[in-house]
């Protein structure tokens, strides 16, 4: 999972160096938190027009993770 949301985002940025992605511990419920770093000149990329990006990677990433039995939020930092 980590590694389809750091070649979205490399997809998507100028400095494609720059993309971290860290992973929280499972809460309770079993939900995962992925934070997604880029650059400060890269952010409008990832975030999109009225953050229309954004919202396609976390449907992305929430779809891949159904098929893993697993709930996923995607935070970008």
């Amino acid at each position: 999972m980590k590694d389809l949301l750091v070649s979205i985002a490399q997809g998507l940025v100028e400095e494609p160096d720059a993309v971290s992605v860290t992973v929280d511990e499972p809460a309770e419920d079993g939900s995962v938190v992925y934070h997604l770093h880029v650059s400060e000149n890269d952010m409008g990329r990832v975030i999109g027009k009225q953050g229309r990006i954004a919202k396609a990677i976390r449907t992305v990433m929430r779809a891949a993770a159904t098929r893993q039995d697993a709930r996923v939020t995607v935070e970008i930092d």
